[in-house]
C-alpha cells in the first residue's frame, strides 16, 4: 500500500557545530521511520512494465564532474563476474547526455547500463555496488551521488535573519515523489511513501549512518543523532511517518 498523504511533521534545526554560518534543518519524521531499500525483497520497480530495475530504469544523473569521474573510474575496476553489460559498457560508453544536455549513466535496452539484470551469475542489481561490497569499500564510494543519497535529499537555501545578516540553511528530508518534479506522478510505485518499504530493523538515522554523515559531516551527524533519540523517546504518534505507521502492527489489546 502506498500512502500519497504527508501527514504531520516533526523538524529540528541546529547550528552546525563544525560551521556557525550554517544552519542544518532535519526532517525528524523522515529519519526516524522505517523505511528500508527492498531492491530484491518485494520492490515493484518504480514502472509496473519494469519489476526488475527497482528505480534504476532511467539511469543516473550525475551531480557535477568529481561524480562523473568518481563513477568513470570505478567501472574501470568492474570484472565480468561483477557487471553484467561490461562488454557493452566498455564499447558503447557509461555516459551518455540527455535531452536537456545534462550528463547522466547511459540506459541500454531500459535501464541504467551499471544494472545487472535478472539471472546474471554475479547478481541482479547495480554493479558499482556489488563491486564497492565486494572489496569492503561502501558504495557511496563507487554509486553515482543521486543513487547513493536516494531515498535522502538534501537542499541548500541562502536564508536573512531579522537584523539582515545571512546563513546557509541545509535541509535533509524525504526525497519524496515530488522531488522527482512531474515525472514522480507517472510512477506506479514509489518506495517512501509504500507500507512495503516501512519495515527496516533500524530507524533511517541509523541505517543510513554512511550516507548522513557524507551529507552533512560527522559533527553534525553526532548532534542529529542526539535530536532522533530525543524524538523517539518522545513517542508522538501524530508526527510518525504515515507509511511506517500503517506498517507497524497494532499493539495487541490486554487481556
Amino acid at each position: 500500500m502506498e500512502l500519497r498523504t504527508q501527514g504531520a511533521r516533526g523538524w529540528v534545526e541546529f547550528t552546525d557545530p563544525a560551521d556557525d554560518g550554517q544552519v542544518v534543518r532535519c526532517d525528524l519524521t523522515w529519519l526516524t521511520s522505517r523505511w528500508t531499500c527492498i531492491f530484491g525483497q518485494g520492490c515493484p520497480g518504480i514502472y509496473a512494465e519494469r519489476p526488475d530495475d527497482g528505480c534504476c530504469t532511467h539511469g543516473a544523473h550525475f551531480s557535477d564532474e568529481d561524480d562523473e569521474k568518481r563513477v568513470r573510474a570505478a567501472a574501470l575496476q568492474l570484472g565480468p563476474d561483477i557487471w553484467h553489460l561490461r562488454e557493452d559498457g566498455l564499447r558503447g560508453g557509461v555516459v551518455e547526455t540527455d535531452e536537456d544536455g545534462e550528463r547522466k549513466t547511459r540506459v541500454v535496452d531500459g535501464a541504467c547500463v551499471f544494472h545487472n539484470r535478472p539471472g546474471f551469475a554475479g547478481g541482479t542489481g547495480c554493479a558499482l555496488h556489488a563491486y564497492a561490497l565486494s572489496v569492503g569499500k561502501h558504495p557511496l564510494e563507487t554509486k553515482p551521488d543521486v543513487c547513493w543519497q536516494l531515498p535522502i535529499r538534501r537542499a541548500y537555501r541562502e536564508a536573512e535573519r531579522p537584523d539582515g545578516s545571512t546563513y546557509l540553511e541545509i535541509t535533509i528530508g524525504e526525497y519524496d515523489r515530488a522531488g522527482w518534479g512531474p515525472g514522480g506522478h507517472d510512477m506506479d510505485w514509489y518506495c517512501t511513501t509504500a507500507t512495503e518499504a516501512h519495515v527496516g530493523a533500524r530507524p533511517v538515522y541509523v541505517s543510513n549512518e554512511p550516507e548522513l554523515r557524507a551529507l552533512i559531516g560527522d559533527k553534525a551527524y553526532d548532534e542529529l543523532a542526539r535530536h532522533c533519540e530525543a524524538f523517539m523517546a518522545a513517542q508522538l504518534p501524530l508526527l510518525v511517518h504515515p507509511a511506517t505507521a500503517a506498517a507497524t502492527p497494532p499493539d495487541p489489546a490486554p487481556k
